[in-house]
């Protein structure tokens, strides 16, 4: 049984950052200490709690069942303790802060950018981490406090996480100028190109039906809607061949310049791939519009700050969206 009045506060907050950074030196820089005072303290609370906490590997620190079990509930003491010290009130031209924002290429090269050039007027003291929305333990990573957003496409979300919706996304089709498709942008065009389009994560990391399951959250794997284009081509005596399936929005502006590729993208993209020379144009069929959301852990919801954050990604999300109308 862990005494908790001789426990040093400052213990947790290195156990805090040893699961974030999984490594020595990067947690002691984070912090402004040593990495002899972090293995320090590392050896006294694996004393405290009879446990190893973290093995030694190459790829870094991992975390033991013991560490990873009391992660989460530590975490969320640690900001009660922030919120109770620091008072309920948020000042944003004077805080400190870093938030850590789970979200692919195509959000961070539209709303993260104009976010990052509001904070710098309104918050310069906060900072932000992309991680990506990718990841196969990303509602892990949130119920642990690891991650504090997630921005992304969602088919279900578990009552412990909250979510907002930020912005509709519809597909829409880009090629080169000089492509052939310009002269017929039909359903039946589109069978005779191959196809270009985004996939995050395929059947090999268990996406079923274009989304992935983990710990309840089910997470957008293909970008766009497979269902409609099937439907669509198969109307007209034709399969999708897809020359290309990318994790990488932004990489598909330099491969579609150069190539017979037709991309089918969401229309947030379109003021980036027209500024890069690419003609972008509806769908010649219908397909059902994704919702983006954002989506955080139910505890963070009473974080001033937090709260805070997140209006602005919420505002900023849709004033791309109304920009393209």
């Amino acid at each position: 049984m862990v005494n908790v009045r001789t426990l040093d506060l400052n213990l947790v907050r290195i156990f805090d950052a040893l699961m974030e950074d999984r490594s020595v030196r990067r947690a002691g820089l984070r912090l402004g200490v040593t990495q002899s005072a972090i293995s320090h303290a590392l050896n006294r609370l694996r004393y405290h709690l009879n446990d190893e906490l973290f093995v030694r590997t190459r790829a870094g620190m991992v975390p033991t069942a013991r560490a990873v079990e009391i992660a989460g509930p530590l975490r969320e003491a640690l900001r009660d303790i922030e919120l109770v010290l620091g008072g309920a009130g948020f000042e944003p031209l004077t805080a400190s802060r870093r938030f850590v924002l789970a979200a692919n290429d195509m959000m961070a090269a539209t709303v993260v950018a104009r976010l990052m050039s509001r904070l710098a007027v309104l918050a310069p003291g906060i900072d932000l981490v992309l991680r990506p929305v990718t990841r196969l333990d990303l509602a892990e990573q949130i119920d642990m406090g690891l991650i504090d957003l997630a921005l992304g496409v969602f088919a279900d979300i578990p009552a412990r996480l909250q979510s907002e919706t930020a912005l509709c996304l519809t597909d829409v089709v880009a090629f080169r100028p000089e492509h052939p498709v310009a002269r017929d942008l039909s359903v039946k065009a589109l069978g005779r190109f191959p196809l270009a389009a985004v996939s995050l994560a395929g059947v090999e990391a268990g996406a079923i039906e274009g989304y992935i399951l983990e710990r309840g959250l089910a997470r957008q794997s293909d970008a766009f809607d497979r269902v409609a284009l099937e439907t669509a081509l198969a109307g007209a005596g034709a399969h999708p061949r897809f020359g290309l399936l990318t994790p990488h929005f932004m990489a598909l502006p330099a491969m579609l310049a150069s190539s017979e590729l037709v991309a089918i993208v969401p229309g947030l993209l379109t003021p980036i791939f027209r500024g890069a020379g690419l003609v972008v144009c509806p769908l010649p069929y219908p397909a059902k519009p994704s919702a983006a959301q954002l989506v955080w852990h139910r505890r963070a919801s009473v974080d001033a700050a937090h709260t805070w954050f997140r209006s602005m990604l919420l505002n900023i999300a849709r004033e791309c969206v109304d920009e393209l109308v």
